[in-house]
């Protein structure tokens, strides 16, 4: 349902003031003023989820996130809703920095746990030929959360068997549950 007298236009050109206005702030302050904004102002109807991927893309553009859009929401699951939904805009405004910052260290731990599950797979490519496609598929799944049979065979050029004596040997964590249609990741 649409309420006909919503300008977006309008709307948006008052979020760009907002973003003009912050220009010279630091990037992290900016963006917790700009998600902010874009929750009260409420540019589009049905579209709450856009504003948190523009902040983002900001983050990135001034060189906060090099190569990934910032799940800027992702810490805000560990600030209490009556911080996050305070009278007071300051308040708030705390609260989404605090949300960005636990954001920030879950970004650290799942690196970490990337990083600790590498090198526990790399002490398996130990004594094994250099024509062996098993450093490839390492490189693999850490670069996807979730790899399938089918994208194996496609990247490493080799057969479903091979790809599943592959998955065998680096015992990985079989995500599906099924039979048929199998995938696993890193856990």
């Amino acid at each position: 349902i649409y309420d006909l007298d919503w300008n977006e236009e309008e709307r948006l050109a008052e979020w760009q003031a907002v973003l003009a206005e912050t220009r010279e702030l630091p990037a992290v302050l900016r963006a917790a003023i700009l998600l902010e904004a874009w929750s009260d102002i409420e540019v589009l109807q049905h579209g709450i989820w856009l504003g948190p991927l523009l902040v983002a893309a900001l983050l990135r553009q001034e060189g906060l996130a090099a190569h990934h859009l910032a799940g800027l929401h992702l810490g805000a699951k560990n600030i209490p809703r009556e911080r996050r939904r305070a009278r007071n805009r300051g308040d708030r405004l705390l609260a989404s920095l605090d949300g960005i910052h636990e954001a920030a260290l879950a970004g650290l731990k799942e690196h970490d746990r990337l990083v600790m599950a590498k090198s526990q797979m790399e002490r398996r490519l130990k004594q094994r030929r250099t024509s062996s496609k098993l450093a490839d598929l390492v490189e693999l799944v850490l670069s996807r959360p979730i790899v399938s049979t089918g994208m194996i065979q496609e990247v490493l050029k080799v057969s479903k068997q091979g790809a599943l004596n592959l998955v065998g040997e680096l015992n990985l964590r079989e995500m599906t549950g099924r039979g048929r249609f199998r995938a696993w990741g890193v856990v």
